[in-house]
């Protein structure tokens, strides 16, 4: 799903044959992904934010909150939010995470903090959690090797990276976390931005000027 005034992607995950999926990132109107995707019988597992910009995080808080709502009814464990360690501080300050300055102030707090090269297993799909420094500080990418695809938040894009002129924003750092974190990935992997259309870590590795070596 696309959603907000920045068309931030919020994607959700999912096994088939399996009801229960999980989701990356909730820019905003929270209650309605969770009404949405209960309709298509889909059930919130757990919430992964890349990173604590606002138009990431401003549905998380409602998407949390229905999700336990609908799962209550059928005696399911509590929908956890989760995000990188590094990203605590921007998540808990509104002029750091930007919703300050869009007059819409929100700060969120993770159930848990991920450490980098951490493996995650949710509604029985496994992530490995990258820490890729330079969109923000605690900026992440959540890699399923089963399946060969990335969700990338706003670290890189098709032919592009994240820009790096808000709070904790190091466009070095970036070109780093690109080089060494996420082009040591398959080159068919598929890559999933925070905006736009979706790429290749081997497109990327040929195409994006950004970060050419």
């Amino acid at each position: 799903m696309t959603i907000g005034v920045y068309g931030t992607n919020c994607y959700f995950l999912y096994r088939e044959g399996n009801p229960d999926c999980v989701v990356i990132d909730a820019p905003d109107r929270g209650e309605e992904i969770a009404e949405r995707l209960e309709e298509k019988e889909f059930h919130v597992r757990g919430i992964l934010l890349t990173h604590g910009h606002f138009d990431h995080i401003w549905g998380a808080e409602d998407l949390k909150k229905a999700a336990n709502r609908y799962g209550a009814g059928r005696g399911e464990e509590p929908v956890l939010l989760y995000a990188l360690d590094a990203e605590e501080e921007l998540l808990h300050d509104t002029d750091m995470n930007v919703s300050a300055s869009m007059r819409r102030p929100f700060t969120v707090t993770p159930d848990r903090y991920l450490k980098d090269g951490e493996e995650l297993t949710l509604a029985g799909i496994t992530f490995r959690v990258i820490a890729t420094p330079g969109h923000t500080a605690g900026s992440a990418c959540f890699y399923v090797e089963e399946a060969g695809f990335l969700p990338a938040g706003d670290t890189l894009f098709e032919e592009s990276v994240g820009r790096t002129d808000f709070p904790t924003g190091s466009m070095s750092a970036l070109v780093r976390s690109v080089r060494e974190k996420l082009f040591v990935l398959p080159d068919d992997t598929k890559v999933y931005p925070g905006h736009g259309e979706p790429t290749t870590i081997g497109h990327e590795k040929k195409y994006n000027p950004f970060v050419a070596e």
